[in-house]
């Protein structure tokens, strides 16, 4: 059966929304530095 083509476009900006949220907080070096800490963490 073929996508609609309204979902397959939702299904697009859904994917762009969540791409430029994970920018904005990667533009926050604060993130990072807990990020990195969390990672380091593990090991």
């Amino acid at each position: 059966m073929r996508k609609q083509p309204a979902l397959r476009i939702a299904g697009a900006a859904l994917a762009a929304a969540v791409l430029a949220g994970v920018f904005a907080l990667y533009t926050q070096p604060d993130f990072l530095v807990t990020l990195a800490e969390r990672l380091w963490a593990c090991f």
